[in-house]
Protein backbone atom coordinates (compact mmCIF):
# COMPACT_ATOMS: atom_id res chain seq x y z
CA UNK A 1 0.00 0.00 0.00
CA UNK A 2 1.63 3.30 -1.03
CA UNK A 3 2.33 5.85 1.66
CA UNK A 4 0.07 8.88 1.66
CA UNK A 5 0.86 12.25 3.08
CA UNK A 6 -1.18 13.10 6.12
CA UNK A 7 -3.51 16.05 5.81
CA UNK A 8 -3.73 16.62 9.54
CA UNK A 9 -1.32 18.75 11.52
CA UNK A 10 0.68 17.29 14.34
CA UNK A 11 -0.26 19.10 17.51
CA UNK A 12 3.24 18.84 18.90
CA UNK A 13 5.20 20.30 16.00
CA UNK A 14 5.09 23.47 13.97
CA UNK A 15 2.72 23.20 11.05
CA UNK A 16 4.88 23.13 7.96
CA UNK A 17 2.21 22.18 5.45
CA UNK A 18 2.19 25.84 4.35
CA UNK A 19 5.87 26.72 3.94
CA UNK A 20 4.93 29.77 1.91
CA UNK A 21 2.27 31.21 4.17
CA UNK A 22 4.07 34.56 4.02
CA UNK A 23 4.70 34.32 0.28
CA UNK A 24 2.45 37.34 -0.34
CA UNK A 25 4.61 39.45 1.93
CA UNK A 26 7.82 38.14 0.37
CA UNK A 27 6.40 38.85 -3.08
CA UNK A 28 5.54 42.39 -2.01
CA UNK A 29 9.07 42.93 -0.69
CA UNK A 30 10.62 41.68 -3.93
CA UNK A 31 8.23 43.83 -5.94
CA UNK A 32 9.17 46.90 -3.92
CA UNK A 33 12.88 46.22 -4.28
CA UNK A 34 12.41 45.90 -8.03
CA UNK A 35 10.78 49.30 -8.05
CA UNK A 36 13.95 50.83 -6.63
CA UNK A 37 15.93 49.78 -9.69
CA UNK A 38 13.31 50.75 -12.27
CA UNK A 39 13.93 53.82 -14.39
CA UNK A 40 10.43 54.03 -15.85
CA UNK A 41 7.32 54.73 -13.82
CA UNK A 42 5.52 52.00 -12.02
CA UNK A 43 1.70 52.00 -12.11
CA UNK A 44 1.44 51.57 -8.33
CA UNK A 45 3.86 54.41 -7.66
CA UNK A 46 2.35 56.55 -10.44
CA UNK A 47 -0.89 56.56 -8.49
CA UNK A 48 0.94 57.68 -5.36
CA UNK A 49 2.83 60.34 -7.33
CA UNK A 50 -0.47 61.62 -8.71
CA UNK A 51 -1.81 61.83 -5.17
CA UNK A 52 1.31 63.75 -4.12
CA UNK A 53 0.90 66.11 -7.06
CA UNK A 54 -2.76 66.66 -6.23
CA UNK A 55 -1.94 67.42 -2.60
CA UNK A 56 0.80 69.85 -3.67
CA UNK A 57 -1.56 71.67 -6.04
CA UNK A 58 -4.33 71.97 -3.45
CA UNK A 59 -2.01 73.08 -0.66
CA UNK A 60 -0.30 75.65 -2.92
CA UNK A 61 -3.38 76.60 -4.90
CA UNK A 62 -3.34 80.15 -3.56
CA UNK A 63 0.34 80.93 -4.27
CA UNK A 64 0.39 81.52 -8.04
CA UNK A 65 -3.12 83.08 -8.14
CA UNK A 66 -1.87 85.65 -5.62
CA UNK A 67 1.04 86.39 -7.95
CA UNK A 68 -1.40 86.79 -10.83
CA UNK A 69 -3.60 89.16 -8.80
CA UNK A 70 -0.58 91.20 -7.74
CA UNK A 71 0.55 91.52 -11.37
CA UNK A 72 -2.97 92.50 -12.44
CA UNK A 73 -3.21 95.14 -9.71
CA UNK A 74 0.20 96.55 -10.60
CA UNK A 75 -0.73 96.59 -14.29
CA UNK A 76 -3.93 98.49 -13.60
CA UNK A 77 -1.98 101.03 -11.58
CA UNK A 78 0.56 101.32 -14.37
CA UNK A 79 -2.21 102.00 -16.85
CA UNK A 80 -2.03 98.90 -18.99
CA UNK A 81 -5.79 98.82 -19.39
CA UNK A 82 -8.54 96.22 -19.38
CA UNK A 83 -6.41 93.63 -21.15
CA UNK A 84 -4.51 92.89 -17.93
CA UNK A 85 -7.81 92.17 -16.21
CA UNK A 86 -8.90 89.78 -18.95
CA UNK A 87 -5.55 88.04 -18.74
CA UNK A 88 -5.85 87.67 -14.96
CA UNK A 89 -9.39 86.30 -15.32
CA UNK A 90 -8.32 83.72 -17.91
CA UNK A 91 -5.24 82.65 -15.93
CA UNK A 92 -7.15 82.38 -12.65
CA UNK A 93 -9.80 80.29 -14.41
CA UNK A 94 -7.16 77.90 -15.70
CA UNK A 95 -5.57 77.52 -12.26
CA UNK A 96 -9.01 77.06 -10.70
CA UNK A 97 -9.69 74.20 -13.12
CA UNK A 98 -6.38 72.59 -12.16
CA UNK A 99 -7.21 73.06 -8.45
CA UNK A 100 -10.60 71.32 -8.87
CA UNK A 101 -8.91 68.48 -10.76
CA UNK A 102 -6.38 68.15 -7.94
CA UNK A 103 -9.12 68.14 -5.29
CA UNK A 104 -10.97 65.39 -7.19
CA UNK A 105 -7.82 63.27 -7.52
CA UNK A 106 -6.93 63.81 -3.87
CA UNK A 107 -10.31 62.60 -2.64
CA UNK A 108 -10.38 59.56 -4.93
CA UNK A 109 -9.07 56.18 -3.86
CA UNK A 110 -5.64 55.33 -5.24
CA UNK A 111 -6.89 51.98 -6.54
CA UNK A 112 -9.62 53.73 -8.57
CA UNK A 113 -7.23 56.07 -10.39
CA UNK A 114 -6.12 55.63 -13.97
CA UNK A 115 -2.58 57.06 -13.88
CA UNK A 116 -2.31 57.63 -17.63
CA UNK A 117 -5.66 59.37 -17.99
CA UNK A 118 -5.29 61.48 -14.85
CA UNK A 119 -1.75 62.46 -15.84
CA UNK A 120 -2.92 63.58 -19.29
CA UNK A 121 -5.73 65.63 -17.74
CA UNK A 122 -3.26 67.35 -15.45
CA UNK A 123 -0.88 68.07 -18.34
CA UNK A 124 -3.73 69.59 -20.36
CA UNK A 125 -4.66 71.77 -17.39
CA UNK A 126 -1.07 72.93 -16.95
CA UNK A 127 -0.85 73.62 -20.68
CA UNK A 128 -3.90 75.90 -20.37
CA UNK A 129 -2.19 77.69 -17.50
CA UNK A 130 0.83 78.04 -19.76
CA UNK A 131 -1.36 79.72 -22.37
CA UNK A 132 -2.24 82.26 -19.72
CA UNK A 133 1.46 82.98 -19.15
CA UNK A 134 1.96 83.17 -22.93
CA UNK A 135 -0.77 85.83 -23.02
CA UNK A 136 1.10 87.67 -20.26
CA UNK A 137 4.29 87.61 -22.37
CA UNK A 138 2.38 89.04 -25.33
CA UNK A 139 0.82 91.86 -23.31
CA UNK A 140 1.77 95.34 -24.37
CA UNK A 141 2.01 98.56 -22.42
CA UNK A 142 1.83 101.83 -24.30
CA UNK A 143 2.60 103.95 -21.24
CA UNK A 144 5.52 101.77 -20.02
CA UNK A 145 9.11 101.91 -21.08
CA UNK A 146 10.10 98.91 -23.19
CA UNK A 147 13.17 97.67 -21.26
CA UNK A 148 11.72 97.72 -17.70
CA UNK A 149 8.49 96.07 -18.85
CA UNK A 150 10.29 93.21 -20.61
CA UNK A 151 12.60 92.74 -17.63
CA UNK A 152 9.53 92.64 -15.37
CA UNK A 153 7.98 89.95 -17.57
CA UNK A 154 11.17 87.85 -17.37
CA UNK A 155 11.38 88.19 -13.58
CA UNK A 156 7.72 87.20 -13.19
CA UNK A 157 8.21 84.17 -15.43
CA UNK A 158 11.28 83.14 -13.41
CA UNK A 159 9.30 83.32 -10.16
CA UNK A 160 6.41 81.41 -11.70
CA UNK A 161 8.74 78.73 -13.12
CA UNK A 162 10.49 78.27 -9.77
CA UNK A 163 7.19 77.90 -7.90
CA UNK A 164 5.78 75.55 -10.54
CA UNK A 165 8.94 73.40 -10.55
CA UNK A 166 8.55 72.77 -6.83
CA UNK A 167 4.77 72.28 -6.84
CA UNK A 168 4.58 70.04 -9.93
CA UNK A 169 7.73 67.96 -9.39
CA UNK A 170 5.63 64.85 -8.73
CA UNK A 171 4.21 64.99 -12.28
CA UNK A 172 6.77 64.63 -15.03
CA UNK A 173 6.44 67.08 -17.90
CA UNK A 174 4.19 69.51 -16.03
CA UNK A 175 6.79 72.28 -16.00
CA UNK A 176 7.51 71.99 -19.72
CA UNK A 177 3.79 71.80 -20.51
CA UNK A 178 3.26 75.05 -18.62
CA UNK A 179 6.21 77.19 -19.67
CA UNK A 180 7.48 75.84 -23.00
CA UNK A 181 5.14 78.12 -24.98
CA UNK A 182 5.65 81.27 -22.82
CA UNK A 183 9.46 80.96 -22.91
CA UNK A 184 9.45 80.33 -26.65
CA UNK A 185 7.17 83.32 -27.18
CA UNK A 186 9.37 85.53 -24.99
CA UNK A 187 12.46 84.41 -26.90
CA UNK A 188 10.68 85.21 -30.18
CA UNK A 189 9.72 88.66 -28.92
CA UNK A 190 13.28 89.32 -27.73
CA UNK A 191 14.72 88.23 -31.05
CA UNK A 192 12.20 90.43 -32.86
CA UNK A 193 13.15 93.51 -30.85
CA UNK A 194 16.85 92.58 -30.92
CA UNK A 195 17.85 94.74 -27.99
CA UNK A 196 20.71 93.71 -25.64
CA UNK A 197 18.64 93.64 -22.47
CA UNK A 198 15.77 91.71 -24.06
CA UNK A 199 18.20 89.26 -25.65
CA UNK A 200 19.96 88.65 -22.33
CA UNK A 201 16.67 88.08 -20.51
CA UNK A 202 15.44 85.78 -23.28
CA UNK A 203 18.63 83.73 -23.06
CA UNK A 204 18.25 83.63 -19.27
CA UNK A 205 14.72 82.26 -19.57
CA UNK A 206 15.73 79.73 -22.21
CA UNK A 207 18.51 78.46 -19.94
CA UNK A 208 16.34 78.56 -16.81
CA UNK A 209 13.63 76.32 -18.24
CA UNK A 210 15.82 73.18 -18.64
CA UNK A 211 17.48 73.98 -15.31
CA UNK A 212 14.17 74.05 -13.45
CA UNK A 213 13.10 70.94 -15.40
CA UNK A 214 16.26 69.23 -14.14
CA UNK A 215 15.47 70.29 -10.57
CA UNK A 216 11.89 69.06 -10.93
CA UNK A 217 13.12 65.72 -12.27
CA UNK A 218 15.41 65.24 -9.27
CA UNK A 219 12.58 66.15 -6.91
CA UNK A 220 10.43 63.60 -8.73
CA UNK A 221 13.12 60.96 -8.29
CA UNK A 222 13.36 61.80 -4.58
CA UNK A 223 9.60 61.43 -4.22
CA UNK A 224 9.74 58.09 -6.03
CA UNK A 225 12.51 56.86 -3.74
CA UNK A 226 10.56 58.02 -0.69
CA UNK A 227 7.51 56.07 -1.85
CA UNK A 228 9.67 53.03 -2.57
CA UNK A 229 11.26 53.08 0.87
CA UNK A 230 7.90 53.60 2.54
CA UNK A 231 6.38 50.70 0.63
CA UNK A 232 9.31 48.44 1.46
CA UNK A 233 9.13 49.50 5.11
CA UNK A 234 5.43 48.62 5.26
CA UNK A 235 6.09 45.28 3.58
CA UNK A 236 8.96 44.49 5.96
CA UNK A 237 6.80 45.41 8.95
CA UNK A 238 4.12 43.04 7.66
CA UNK A 239 6.77 40.36 7.18
CA UNK A 240 8.04 40.88 10.73
CA UNK A 241 4.51 40.63 12.07
CA UNK A 242 4.01 37.39 10.14
CA UNK A 243 7.31 36.02 11.42
CA UNK A 244 6.35 37.03 14.96
CA UNK A 245 2.99 35.28 14.68
CA UNK A 246 4.73 32.16 13.38
CA UNK A 247 7.23 32.38 16.23
CA UNK A 248 4.43 32.71 18.76
CA UNK A 249 2.71 29.71 17.20
CA UNK A 250 5.92 27.70 17.31
CA UNK A 251 6.45 28.67 20.95
CA UNK A 252 2.90 27.64 21.82
CA UNK A 253 3.33 24.30 20.09
CA UNK A 254 6.69 23.80 21.80
CA UNK A 255 5.05 24.46 25.16
CA UNK A 256 2.30 21.97 24.28
CA UNK A 257 4.93 19.43 23.23
CA UNK A 258 6.85 19.98 26.46
CA UNK A 259 3.67 19.49 28.48
CA UNK A 260 2.88 16.33 26.54
CA UNK A 261 6.41 15.07 27.15
CA UNK A 262 6.07 15.69 30.87
CA UNK A 263 2.77 13.83 30.95
CA UNK A 264 4.26 11.00 28.91
CA UNK A 265 7.25 10.68 31.24
CA UNK A 266 5.03 10.70 34.30
CA UNK A 267 2.74 8.06 32.80
CA UNK A 268 5.57 5.84 31.52
CA UNK A 269 7.41 6.15 34.80
CA UNK A 270 4.40 4.73 36.61
CA UNK A 271 3.73 2.06 33.97
CA UNK A 272 7.37 0.91 33.86
CA UNK A 273 8.05 1.00 37.57
CA UNK A 274 5.16 -1.37 38.41
CA UNK A 275 6.43 -4.42 36.47
CA UNK A 276 10.06 -3.44 37.08
CA UNK A 277 9.59 -3.55 40.84
CA UNK A 278 8.24 -7.09 40.50
CA UNK A 279 11.25 -8.10 38.37
CA UNK A 280 13.67 -6.56 40.87
CA UNK A 281 11.94 -8.15 43.83
CA UNK A 282 11.72 -11.70 42.45
CA UNK A 283 15.22 -11.60 40.96
CA UNK A 284 16.62 -10.46 44.31
CA UNK A 285 14.78 -13.30 46.08
CA UNK A 286 16.16 -15.81 43.58
CA UNK A 287 19.74 -14.48 43.59
CA UNK A 288 19.87 -14.39 47.40
CA UNK A 289 18.15 -17.82 47.66
CA UNK A 290 15.68 -16.49 50.20
CA UNK A 291 13.24 -19.37 49.65
CA UNK A 292 15.96 -22.00 49.64
CA UNK A 293 19.12 -22.96 47.81
CA UNK A 294 19.11 -23.42 44.04
CA UNK A 295 20.55 -26.71 42.75
CA UNK A 296 22.08 -25.08 39.67
CA UNK A 297 24.48 -22.18 40.46
CA UNK A 298 24.21 -20.90 36.88
CA UNK A 299 20.58 -20.02 37.48
CA UNK A 300 21.62 -18.07 40.56
CA UNK A 301 24.11 -16.08 38.47
CA UNK A 302 21.44 -15.45 35.87
CA UNK A 303 19.07 -14.17 38.54
CA UNK A 304 21.83 -11.90 39.83
CA UNK A 305 22.38 -10.54 36.29
CA UNK A 306 18.64 -10.00 35.86
CA UNK A 307 18.56 -8.07 39.12
CA UNK A 308 21.52 -5.86 38.12
CA UNK A 309 20.02 -5.20 34.67
CA UNK A 310 16.68 -4.31 36.21
CA UNK A 311 18.40 -1.98 38.65
CA UNK A 312 20.23 -0.34 35.75
CA UNK A 313 16.94 0.08 33.87
CA UNK A 314 15.43 1.68 36.95
CA UNK A 315 18.38 4.06 37.12
CA UNK A 316 17.88 4.95 33.45
CA UNK A 317 14.23 5.77 34.10
CA UNK A 318 15.25 7.95 37.01
CA UNK A 319 17.85 9.67 34.82
CA UNK A 320 15.25 10.46 32.16
CA UNK A 321 13.02 11.96 34.82
CA UNK A 322 15.99 13.90 36.16
CA UNK A 323 16.65 15.35 32.68
CA UNK A 324 13.04 16.47 32.40
CA UNK A 325 13.30 18.09 35.82
CA UNK A 326 16.53 19.84 34.80
CA UNK A 327 14.84 21.22 31.67
CA UNK A 328 11.94 22.43 33.80
CA UNK A 329 14.33 23.97 36.34
CA UNK A 330 12.97 21.83 39.17
CA UNK A 331 15.89 19.49 39.74
CA UNK A 332 17.03 19.20 43.36
CA UNK A 333 20.26 17.64 44.55
CA UNK A 334 20.00 15.07 47.33
CA UNK A 335 23.43 15.56 48.84
CA UNK A 336 24.81 12.98 51.24
CA UNK A 337 28.19 11.41 52.10
CA UNK A 338 29.05 8.95 49.31
CA UNK A 339 32.05 6.79 48.44
CA UNK A 340 33.38 8.13 45.15
CA UNK A 341 35.59 5.10 44.63
CA UNK A 342 32.67 2.67 44.97
CA UNK A 343 30.53 4.64 42.51
CA UNK A 344 33.30 4.68 39.89
CA UNK A 345 33.94 0.93 40.34
CA UNK A 346 30.24 0.16 39.86
CA UNK A 347 30.15 2.29 36.73
CA UNK A 348 33.24 0.56 35.32
CA UNK A 349 31.64 -2.81 36.03
CA UNK A 350 28.43 -1.75 34.27
CA UNK A 351 30.33 -0.58 31.18
CA UNK A 352 32.66 -3.57 31.08
CA UNK A 353 30.46 -5.51 28.66
CA UNK A 354 30.34 -2.64 26.15
CA UNK A 355 34.10 -2.23 26.39
CA UNK A 356 34.67 -5.95 25.76
CA UNK A 357 32.48 -5.82 22.66
CA UNK A 358 34.89 -3.29 21.13
CA UNK A 359 37.98 -5.06 22.52
CA UNK A 360 38.76 -2.02 24.68
CA UNK A 361 40.75 -2.46 27.86
CA UNK A 362 39.62 -0.41 30.87
CA UNK A 363 42.52 0.33 33.22
CA UNK A 364 41.54 1.36 36.74
CA UNK A 365 44.01 3.56 38.60
CA UNK A 366 42.44 4.32 41.98
CA UNK A 367 43.71 5.76 45.25
CA UNK A 368 41.93 3.75 47.92
CA UNK A 369 42.44 6.09 50.87
CA UNK A 370 39.73 8.55 49.90
CA UNK A 371 37.25 10.03 52.38
CA UNK A 372 33.55 10.23 51.68
CA UNK A 373 32.35 12.91 49.27
CA UNK A 374 29.34 15.06 50.11
CA UNK A 375 27.38 14.93 46.84
CA UNK A 376 24.31 13.56 45.08
CA UNK A 377 25.09 9.90 44.42
CA UNK A 378 22.76 9.62 41.45
CA UNK A 379 24.21 12.73 39.79
CA UNK A 380 27.80 11.56 40.33
CA UNK A 381 26.92 8.15 38.94
CA UNK A 382 25.26 9.71 35.90
CA UNK A 383 28.29 11.92 35.24
CA UNK A 384 30.65 8.96 35.47
CA UNK A 385 28.47 6.79 33.22
CA UNK A 386 28.26 9.55 30.62
CA UNK A 387 32.03 10.02 30.62
CA UNK A 388 32.66 6.29 30.33
CA UNK A 389 30.02 5.91 27.61
CA UNK A 390 31.59 8.69 25.54
CA UNK A 391 35.06 7.26 26.08
CA UNK A 392 33.96 3.82 24.82
CA UNK A 393 32.07 5.41 21.94
CA UNK A 394 34.99 7.47 20.64
CA UNK A 395 37.83 5.05 21.41
CA UNK A 396 39.04 2.94 18.50
CA UNK A 397 38.67 -0.84 18.62
CA UNK A 398 41.52 -2.42 20.56
CA UNK A 399 42.25 0.80 22.43
CA UNK A 400 42.64 1.54 26.11
CA UNK A 401 40.67 3.67 28.56
CA UNK A 402 42.36 4.74 31.78
CA UNK A 403 40.13 5.67 34.70
CA UNK A 404 41.76 7.57 37.57
CA UNK A 405 40.35 8.52 40.95
CA UNK A 406 42.54 10.42 43.39
CA UNK A 407 43.48 13.69 45.04
CA UNK A 408 43.94 17.05 43.29
CA UNK A 409 46.70 19.49 44.20
CA UNK A 410 44.13 21.53 46.13
CA UNK A 411 43.20 18.57 48.32
CA UNK A 412 39.92 17.59 46.64
CA UNK A 413 38.95 14.31 44.91
CA UNK A 414 38.86 14.03 41.12
CA UNK A 415 37.74 11.64 38.39
CA UNK A 416 39.80 11.40 35.21
CA UNK A 417 38.82 9.27 32.21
Amino acid sequence: MPLQRSNTADKFIVDRRKPHRNSDVARAVRKTRDRLSQQAGNPDFDRELLKLHARAMTSGAIAIPLLVLAIAAAGRLAGIGNEIGLWALFTLTCYTIVAFMARRIERAEASELNPSQAGREFLVGHFLCGLGWAWFVWLGCSVCEVDPFHILKAVVLLFAMAATAVMTSSLRGALLATFAVPVALYAYAGAKLWMPVEAIMAALLVVSLPFFAYVARHLNHSSLMMLSFRSEKDALIAELETAKSMSDEARRRAEDANLAKSRFLASMSHELRTPLNAILGFSEVMSNEVLGPMSNPTYRDYAHDVHESGQHLLDLINEILDLSRIEAGRYQLNEEPVMLLGIVEDCCHMMELRARNKDIRVVQDFEHELPRLFADERAVRQITLNLLSNAIKFTATGGEIRVRVGWTAGGGPYISI
